[in-house]
């Protein structure tokens, strides 16, 4: 008897399933797959903010210094999802506000295993593999760190109850050969960091719950292929998130659900207080 193939995800993957299994089907199974709607403005800072920060790490380390944020940041700058070029401004000053403030409370020399490194690692049913967005080295251990640009801020219940960053470190514990049990969201907005310090048992039990949600996929896909029809075997699942999903306009419930324009989601950030002197985040 052949044994069953592995399945293959990253965090993200197991996510939009678990959010919602017809999000799931129309991002990885349907072709050709319906039209997304606009880009969000959201989307478009955190990925400007995040390559902004890899190439800020790729500089010579003399040259890592707040003087290089503004080109960095601009020639990352993705336009997309705003209101106006009065609000995309405002934006872009904001969020260079907060790499000036983060990156001075960092050490340039910093001891890094990686910098948006993908780790990967099987278990008896996944193939797993995801990009961290950096991997730090901390007497001898591995530490994994998540950029955050969201509006709200965030705490060490996010860090605990976040399957990608226990699964970031599944896997790069068993990439780098040391023990990587600490995770980290700092929040760029607010200078803060939400730390949680996982053990074995609790790196288990979030691997246990990414293959639950594999086997419920894999049961899903079987489902349909036998012929159940689509919105059955993917069904929706209504909830907040509904106003922010990409098929809202293809999605019954995507059409009840309150409109968000494009913008909405950037425009109450705030610029960042500059840190104290020689200060580090702090830690939620």
């Amino acid at each position: 008897m052949m044994p069953e193939r592995l399945f293959v995800c990253t965090p993200s993957k197991l996510a939009s399933y678990a959010d919602c299994p017809r999000r799931y089907r129309h991002t990885y199974l349907d072709r050709p797959a319906p039209q997304k709607g606009p880009a969000w403005a959201h989307n478009s800072l955190g990925a400007s903010v995040h390559t902004a920060l890899r190439n800020w790490w790729d500089l010579p380390e003399e040259r890592r210094t707040s003087a290089a944020l503004p080109r960095l940041l601009r020639a990352t700058w993705v336009r997309e999802g705003y209101r106006d070029d009065e609000q995309e401004r405002a934006v872009y000053e904001r969020a260079l506000s907060w790499l000036e403030a983060y990156t001075e409370g960092l050490d340039p020399d910093l001891d890094l295993l990686g910098v948006e490194r993908t780790v990967a690692a099987k278990t008896a049913v996944l193939a797993l593999s995801g990009r961290a967005d950096r991997i730090d080295a901390r007497g001898g251990e591995a530490v994994i760190v998540d950029y955050k640009t969201g509006r709200t801020g965030l705490d060490a219940d996010d860090a605990r109850g976040s399957l990608a960053l226990a699964l970031y470190a599944f896997a790069a514990e068993r990439v780098f050969r040391r023990p990587c049990r600490t995770v980290e969201l700092h929040h760029l907005p607010t200078g803060t960091v939400a730390r949680h310090e996982h053990t074995p048992e609790s790196i288990a039990r979030h691997v246990g719950r990414a293959e639950d949600t594999a086997r419920d996929i894999i049961a899903a896909e079987r489902a349909l292929a036998d012929g159940t029809p689509p919105d059955e075997a993917f069904p929706t699942r209504p909830g907040s998130l509904c106003s922010w999903c990409d098929f809202r306009r293809v999605c019954p419930a995507g059409a009840d659900a309150p409109v968000k324009e494009t913008w909405a989601a950037v425009e109450t950030l705030q610029p960042a207080a500059p840190p104290a002197e020689n200060a580090s985040p702090t830690v939620s």
